[in-house]
């Protein structure tokens, strides 16, 4: 046990040097996996310590410490089976309108995590056409342009056609991808709707019927870790029957994504997002 502990805290701090290297990750919740290493030392060290003096440690505080580390691991653990097989697989052809979550714009371009998510949204554009996509994400203070338009020039270069394209470069977080989407959902919704009324009218012989609008249907594209998350914060704001769309993630960081994601999943549960 005690073996498995120092070489945890080991792993922790290669795979920290692995995410700095790789992928210039400086932002502040990379620094968990040095916080990991330091717990997994601390634990190596107080087991090492209770052993040698079992007899003048009470017994309460091994047992708490146990406690709190078995829910620790079962809560992560939980989380990720509800983000990797909660969401169930659903026909998303032909969808009305389908929300294209943002991700890091650097100088150099995009993020390796932004392009799998626009060459999903090629792939989707090109086999429904009539589908409107939403490009979600606005310029962060380290981002040379907001990632909304990042999104629209890379989707453009590679043959979508730009009036299938609306922008929204309001939000930053998931919440605000959402939320700020389906006003521009709304709008665009409203603009067709006067369009029509302010059309030249038909006449037709005869008592008729107006037809109700029928129902959008409305998806969100983003990585696969993340998809879980997008659905229920939609479901919370306004949009009930959001269809998941999901892409691959980058190999290499897809662990740390996925403690990422397990830790906004809580807060965002904690805080009434989702």
């Amino acid at each position: 046990m005690i073996w498995m502990l120092w070489l945890t805290a080991v792993l922790c701090v290669i795979y920290y040097i692995v995410i700095i290297v790789y992928s210039g990750l400086t932002t502040s919740f990379s620094l968990i996996w040095l916080f990991f290493a330091v717990i997994c030392m601390g634990l190596a060290a107080g087991w090492e310590a209770y052993i040698k003096h079992k007899d003048k440690v009470p017994l309460w505080l091994p047992v708490s410490v146990v406690t709190m580390c078995c829910t620790g691991v079962l809560v992560f653990a939980l989380v990720e089976i509800l983000v990797f097989t909660g969401v169930a697989a659903r026909d998303t052809s032909n969808l009305d309108y389908v929300i294209v979550l943002g991700a890091r714009v650097k100088d150099t371009g995009i993020s390796k995590s932004l392009k799998k998510r626009l060459d999903k949204a090629v792939e989707y554009a090109d086999k429904n056409p009539g589908t409107i996509l939403v490009l979600s994400g606005a310029k962060g203070e380290d981002e040379p342009v907001a990632e909304a338009v990042a999104m629209r020039d890379y989707l453009v270069y590679n043959g979508v056609r730009e009036e299938q394209l609306i922008l929204e470069t309001r939000s930053y977080s998931t919440v605000e991808n959402i939320a700020y989407s389906r006003v521009a959902i709304e709008e665009d919704q409203a603009r067709k709707k006067a369009h029509r009324q302010n059309g030249p009218d038909i006449i037709i012989p005869g008592a008729f019927e107006e037809v109700p609008d029928k129902p959008i249907r409305v998806g969100v594209l983003t990585s696969d870790f993340h998809v879980f998350r997008a659905e229920q914060i939609a479901e919370k704001w306004g949009i009930p029957d959001i269809y998941g769309i999901s892409c691959g993630s980058d190999p290499v960081l897809f662990i740390h994504f996925c403690v990422r994601e397990c830790a906004a999943i809580l807060k965002d549960k904690l805080v009434g997002n989702m």
